[in-house]
């Protein structure tokens, strides 16, 4: 355990850094590495700055939602400023919105982050949070229209960085049927900034560009997308947080007297319920990402794995194979929960995604278990957060296995969930609404 000194002296750190990255509106996620604004950092961070400063999150929402696309889509990145050289910016991106901004999204954490604002924050919030309601209602429509044309029930990605889980292993198998033979030189910045042994590798880079390359060529069309874009996946953690927060938005409806908001999000979350099970492995005893294309599962489990539990009731036995496998991870390395599993020999320890535990999947797993009942997990979870940020500070990532920090330091996301979830001050929000 923590002691007090110490805790309260990272409860001052966490919020200097939200401070210092607050660019008057929106949090960048770290200055250099993410100088703009990013969909889920931005939403989760506004969950650290509700800790000290109500009104201040409130903004942090509503300047998301202010870049949504005329087709109801939030984008991954808005560019409010310029930034030279940064790589891939708005020239690359082509998405002839005002401001700028990328051409994809992220998962669709804003609305569990509105509800719980509104659930923990005093005042009446109505005037404030009608207008996100009808903006997230049409967010999630856009993601069953665009993302799950078919009416299958899991919604794709047409892009690992939309998963906001960009570097996985999952990815390497789809993106080998990319053609990257046109995407050309280019020059990455976040190599001159973070170690390379920590970032994605350039052939990765290039088939990023690569899809890029065809958002743009196709004016980020959805039905061209959807129905010829190499890169069609369904994965665990993005359908997860889609259920989550079409519950949320269902709870925000109806107590905010918007029942066909309501109604509408209903009738998705009942189509993602039932299509959820098609990611469901036996090999795996778990959730798995399963190639849309090919229809081909990657029978290997990543800590989106576990974000079944925080999208929605898991069933008894499931459930069970969750737990057992947690502890089975758990049993061979230092800190909890690594974003793939440390028995597969693509297991990297400190590479971008490919192994590295993030506060914030903590948190969404901490939460889930702690719903179905396991406490003593979502507590040795919370417990490895917060001993992992005592031992190397707010950074990006870590180390499972040594608890070394990577990717970008003063990072906004790991202050917030230092400050709203695993700083010992913050442990009774454990549980959500």
């Amino acid at each position: 355990m923590i002691d007090p000194e110490t805790t309260a002296q990272l409860d001052d750190e966490a919020r200097h850094i939200l401070r210092a990255n607050d660019k008057e509106g929106y949090t960048v996620p770290t200055k250099g590495l993410y100088p703009f604004q990013w969909n889920w950092d931005s939403a989760l961070t506004a969950l650290g700055i509700a800790t000290y400063d109500a009104n201040r999150a409130w903004q942090e929402i509503e300047k998301l939602l202010s870049a949504q696309w005329d087709n109801g889509m939030v984008p991954h990145i808005v560019f409010w400023q310029h930034e030279e050289g940064y790589f891939p910016g708005p020239g690359e991106w082509q998405s002839g919105q005002t401001p700028p901004t990328s051409g994809i999204t992220q998962p669709p954490v804003a609305a569990t982050v509105v509800r719980q604002l509104a659930s923990s924050l005093p005042g009446d919030h109505g005037a404030r949070v009608t207008p996100m309601l009808h903006a997230l209602d049409r967010w999630h429509q856009w993601f069953a229209d665009a993302r799950d044309p078919d009416g299958r029930g899991v919604v794709a990605i047409m892009h690992p960085w939309e998963s906001g889980r960009d570097n996985l292993p999952d990815w390497d198998e789809p993106l080998s049927h990319v053609d990257t033979s046109t995407v050309g030189t280019f020059l990455r910045r976040d190599t001159q900034i973070v170690n390379e042994a920590e970032r994605p590798q350039n052939h990765d880079y290039d088939h990023y560009m690569a899809l890029v390359q065809f958002g743009r060529n196709c004016q980020w069309d959805v039905k061209t997308i959807a129905e010829t874009c190499p890169f069609w996946v369904a994965e665990p953690a993005m359908n997860a947080i889609l259920r989550r927060a079409e519950r949320d938005l269902v709870a925000l409806a109806l107590q905010f007297n918007l029942p066909e908001i309501a109604r509408r999000a209903t009738a998705r979350l009942a189509r993602l319920g039932q299509g959820f099970n098609q990611l469901w492995s036996d090999d795996a005893q778990g959730y798995v990402t399963l190639n849309l294309r090919h229809d081909k599962k990657d029978n290997r489990l990543t800590s989106g794995s576990w974000l079944s539990l925080y999208g929605g009731p898991e069933n008894d036995n499931r459930a069970k194979a969750h737990y057992s496998t947690l502890m089975e991870w758990r049993r061979k390395i230092s800190f909890t929960v690594p974003s793939f599993d440390p028995n597969d020999a693509a297991f990297d320890d400190i590479r971008y995604w490919r192994g590295p535990v993030w506060a914030m999947i903590n948190w969404m797993i901490a939460t889930g278990l702690a719903e179905h009942g396991r406490h003593d997990l979502a507590e040795m979870i919370a417990n490895d957060t917060a001993a992992l940020i005592a031992k190397s500070g707010f950074r990006e990532y870590f180390s499972p296995v040594t608890g070394q920090g990577g990717g970008g330091k003063d990072f906004s996301w790991t202050a917030a969930m230092w400050l709203y979830w695993a700083s010992p001050t913050a442990r009774p929000k454990t549980e959500t609404p």
